[in-house]
């Protein structure tokens, strides 16, 4: 019988509470972010009825502040006191100006009160080396406020660009100039955005393209109109959980607020991930689905014009178009590489002068770019764009979820079911950052250039070369698994509810098999070692059965979550591994048992991908595969090798056992060796005690499905 996941609709939510009452509308448009905290208006402040007579004069605050007084046409508070909710008047006097004392009576100046300078621990710089600030620089002042302009990635009509250290703006010189206390200073060519003593952004204006992101806008919203907002609230329930790279409480108020203005790219990619559970909510399946083609071609038109003035809402729509199956991840992924490094995605963001929340965002989306990178190097083959020695992002922790500093209102109270998605998504996250690292170590080490001209130049002993390398990126791989919290374990679901634990361990079978592949694709039938061949063969079969038997177990409240993008091509590498397996078997006993399990893996595939449509692109890579087989000599019994019944030399071989194996690799021969009776034919393992997932009895491929 066939099992139906129903998505059960969010809670009703009451109606949107106001944050403010909107200023009125002022024929130059004024400078905000582009996920803008609401404040309060002049109005709602009782007895304020002052009004600026002369601009350049301070008010009484700003005064006392020794800040810069900016009152935005329209408004009757100044910047700094409608932000601190207090009068803004011009009653008091100036204060009388000190005369300057001759040079020969000039003492020491008196040193800075602690809170005009940077404050708190430090984290690791980007920078190896330091550049020596010039005497002349002005002090950096460390500001974390919520002031319109002050996040560096996310304002409305500027775009930031990060300026390196070999960049034509030196660092010495631009920290000549005068900043102001937002740290920007204006140039002829934008606005120099400081965010910490060594580190400057130069801001550009991008009003020019607000027509254009209009007119987008409304197309996407005629499209999916009237279902716009059931479709965010799909994905901030079903995506966001697990890839957390929006700042989910700022986009909601806003919504909520009639703000409407979001980046088109963003918006648009929302959109099309959420249309795959249409079908699945009862809000929306009676309903005709919208056209997914316009979408995508909205998405693809707005998203190369915000390349050109990126922001970090541009990245975000560009990882969740990859999120897609039928992405083009490579080309996209290596242009959002470059345009993070554009926005200082790759740099530790703990010092800078940006707002707490921003910083948080920042290191979720220059994490989920990061693992954007390794996975599509993974799955196309293709050199890695992100290196270690440019990488200075530091480790996601929980604080950098936290969103409650980032909006003024209280977020809506979320129930037992939906906080414990939140949760498990949040570990999801990690945990997949965490395994991207060990995958990249593994790609590093064994497919750069460099690696297989090492192995190559090993002539004979490259298998055991890879075997030492091998052995410690093993430790690290199973010291993960087995240290994965309980919450995202494939066997902890609640029936009806979906869980996006899948694509998590799928990744980690895929890692588990591109380190076994090299080792495989090393083995000479005509030069290695007999007995080192076969323990490292088994040592492959049990990864390729745990790994079918993973997939046999996915249940409907698996295969209808959200799965990441590699995903597609992590299913197809199971059958690419077998294939290679059948390809390379000695005998034709064991190349009989590949093909039984390749025919077994696929019907579970075809079976499955009636609730996961991406699944059928493993299922053709499959046919393709064999296809190719079919090109394959008959391999020779293993009566007629030089093998024994069980695969293992003779015993004068048998009692050398490589030291250079890693102890798990040998238990695995071990319980091989037990299995088999000699002189029996091969037959392949049972699925006895070779599960990695902590089930002592694994069912059968063949019965899970009845």
């Amino acid at each position: 019988m066939t099992a139906v996941v129903a998505i059960q609709p969010a809670m009703t939510r009451p109606g949107p509470v106001p944050i403010a009452t909107s200023r009125p509308h002022s024929s130059q448009p004024m400078t905000g972010k582009e996920n803008q905290i609401q404040l309060k208006p002049a109005s709602s402040f009782s007895g304020v009825t002052n009004v600026r007579t002369r601009r350049e004069r301070p008010c009484d605050a700003c005064r006392r502040r020794k800040s810069r007084c900016v009152i935005h046409e329209g408004a009757v508070l100044c910047v700094l006191c409608e932000f601190h909710r207090q009068e803004c008047t011009f009653v008091q006097s100036p204060q009388p100006r000190k005369r300057k004392l001759p040079e020969s009576k000039k003492e020491a100046p008196p040193k800075k009160r602690s809170v005009d300078l940077e404050t708190g621990i430090r984290g690791p710089q980007t920078p190896s080396i330091r550049p020596i600030p010039s005497p002349n620089q002005r002090p950096f002042l460390h500001r974390t406020s919520k002031e319109p302009g002050e996040t560096l990635g996310l304002q409305r009509r500027k775009f930031s660009r990060y300026l390196g250290l070999t960049a034509p703006f030196d660092n010495i010189i631009w920290g000549l100039s005068q900043f102001d206390t937002r740290n920007e200073s204006n140039i002829d060519l934008g606005t120099l955005r400081r965010v910490n003593e060594h580190e400057c952004f130069i801001m550009l204006n991008d009003e020019s393209q607000d027509y254009d992101d209009a007119e987008s806008l409304n197309v996407l919203e005629e499209v999916v109109a009237p279902h716009g907002d059931t479709l965010i609230d799909i994905y901030f329930r079903i995506v966001h959980p697990s890839f957390p790279i929006i700042q989910k409480q700022i986009f909601l108020n806003r919504l909520s607020n009639g703000d409407r203005a979001f980046s088109p790219p963003l918006l648009a990619g929302m959109y099309i991930l959420a249309l795959n559970w249409w079908s699945h909510d009862p809000r929306l399946a009676p309903y005709p689905r919208p056209d997914t083609e316009k979408l995508d071609a909205i998405a693809s038109r707005s998203l190369a014009a915000a390349m050109q003035r990126p922001k970090l809402s541009t990245v975000q729509g560009g990882l969740l178009l990859l999120q897609r199956p039928e992405a083009d991840s490579w080309s996209l992924t290596t242009q959002l590489v470059a345009i993070g490094q554009e926005l200082g995605l790759h740099l530790d963001c703990s010092s800078w002068s940006i707002p707490e929340w921003e910083r948080g965002l920042r290191r979720r989306i220059a994490w989920a770019l990061y693992m954007q990178d390794k996975w599509s190097s993974l799955i196309h083959g293709r050199p890695s764009h992100i290196f270690g020695a440019n990488w200075a992002v530091k480790p996601i922790d929980d604080q950098d979820f936290d969103e409650t500093e980032s909006t003024a209102n209280e977020p809506e109270p979320l129930s037992e079911d939906e906080k414990a998605d939140v949760d498990k998504g949040q570990v999801l996250f990690s945990q997949m950052i965490a395994l991207t690292g060990i995958m990249a170590e593994i790609m590093d080490t064994f497919y750069t250039q460099i690696a297989i001209q090492e192995f190559a130049n090993a002539g004979k002993n490259s298998t055991r070369l890879i075997l030492d390398k091998a052995k410690p990126v093993q430790i690290r791989l199973k010291d993960w698994f087995a240290k994965l919290p309980p919450s995202v374990r494939m066997d902890n679901i609640t029936p009806n509810r979906l869980s996006p634990t899948g694509f998590l361990h799928l990744a980690y079978f895929a890692t588990e098999i591109t380190l076994h592949r090299r080792i495989v694709q090393s083995l000479d039938p005509d030069n290695s070692d007999p007995y080192l061949a076969y323990i490292c063969r088994s040592a492959a079969k049990t990864r390729l059965i745990s790994a079918m038997d993973f997939v046999n177990r996915l249940k409907p409240e698996h295969l209808q979550s959200f799965w990441h993008f590699a995903a597609k091509i992590n299913f197809t590498l199971i059958g690419t591994f077998g294939s290679l397996l059948w390809a390379t078997a000695p005998a034709k006993e064991e190349a009989d048992f590949y093909k039984m399990r390749l025919r077994e893996y696929r019907w579970t595939l075809s079976v499955s991908s009636k609730r996961a449509d991406f699944l059928d692109y493993a299922v053709q890579m499959l046919d393709a595969s064999r296809a190719m087989l079919n090109n394959l000599a008959e391999k020779p019994s293993i009566t007629q090798t030089q093998i024994s019944s069980v695969g293992v030399p003779d015993t004068q071989a048998r009692t050398m056992p490589p030291q250079t194996l890693h102890d798990e690799q040998m238990e695995d021969a071990a319980m091989e060796l037990r299995r088999f009776p000699s002189g029996s034919a091969f037959s392949g393992f049972s699925n006895d005690q070779l599960d990695q997932y902590g089930l002592d009895n694994p069912p059968d491929v063949r019965s899970e499905h009845g």
